[in-house]
């Protein structure tokens, strides 16, 4: 079990360490339908901080949208909606559009970030077998309708249908899923460590999917979710349900490279 979790956070350093990390994001710039302007021009819609003017533009047409660069033939761009988005690179930089609730949003990279912010690499509670929680998965008939918030205060709408229960000092204490995918189920919580030795904002858990109306809670595998990197992420904050009113010392702590 500790290897397996030595394997990941050693996948996880890799992951923030490479080009593509979220410590690299340097612009998200909401688009509008029409024409978005993209160079580094002070009034266009997605200002790049080198390069030319006018670098090109994207294009939001229904349910299109186009990459029409100055200097060379158009290019059709996906979305995150359905998976990886297309990424465009220009230089060091690159952009991708994610889609938010219908919403899209310009995210811009600097691929060469390290040179000016080396990361600072994850710092982890030791790891404590009382943190891997068997925890009973309880229907919640009829399902809770939820408006979760992000961090820049936009709301999506969360059903839940099912919540973890066990028990903790003596007492229940219930986590309500933000989602159940088709192989995992995803949590966002806080605890009395948030703002402290763990991010302020509260941490993400991923685990497998339940058996037998049973589910593992790994605490030993909590992570800080991309907005404790960068400010340029849209990350879903905890429900009050999901305030745990106790310390939780396990999985990642506040990233050092970050104030």
């Amino acid at each position: 079990m500790v290897n397996d979790l030595e394997i990941w956070q050693r996948e996880r350093q890799a992951e923030l360490a490479a080009p593509s990390s979220w410590l690299g994001l340097i612009g998200l710039f909401w688009l509008q339908p029409g024409i978005n302007r993209v160079g580094s021009a002070e009034d266009a819609e997605v200002v790049l901080p080198a390069g030319l003017p006018e670098q090109g533009a994207i294009v939001w047409e229904a349910e299109e949208l186009r990459w029409q660069p100055a200097d060379g033939p158009e290019q059709v761009l996906r979305t995150d909606l359905d998976g990886a988005p297309t990424v465009v690179d220009v230089g060091h930089l690159s952009f991708f559009v994610v889609d938010r609730e219908g919403q899209l949003a310009v995210r811009l990279r600097d691929r060469e970030w390290a040179r000016r912010a080396p990361f600072a690499g994850l710092a982890y509670f030791p790891f404590d077998a009382a943190w891997v929680v068997d925890a009973a998965w309880e229907n919640i008939d009829p399902p809770l309708v939820m408006e979760v918030p992000n961090v820049s205060g936009d709301l999506k709408t969360v059903s839940v249908a099912h919540r973890a229960v066990f028990e903790h000092a003596g007492q229940a204490v219930a986590l309500l899923p933000m989602s159940v995918g088709e192989r995992e189920v995803f949590f966002v919580f806080r605890d009395r460590t948030s703002g402290k030795e763990s991010y302020g904002a509260g941490r993400f858990l991923k685990v497998p999917l339940p058996e037998d109306g049973r589910i593992r809670l790994d605490f030993n595998r909590a992570y800080n979710p991309p907005c404790a990197f960068t400010p340029f992420a849209t990350c879903p904050l905890p429900p009050p349900e999901n305030w745990l009113p106790f310390e939780l010392p396990a999985g990642e702590k506040k990233y050092a490279g970050k104030a």
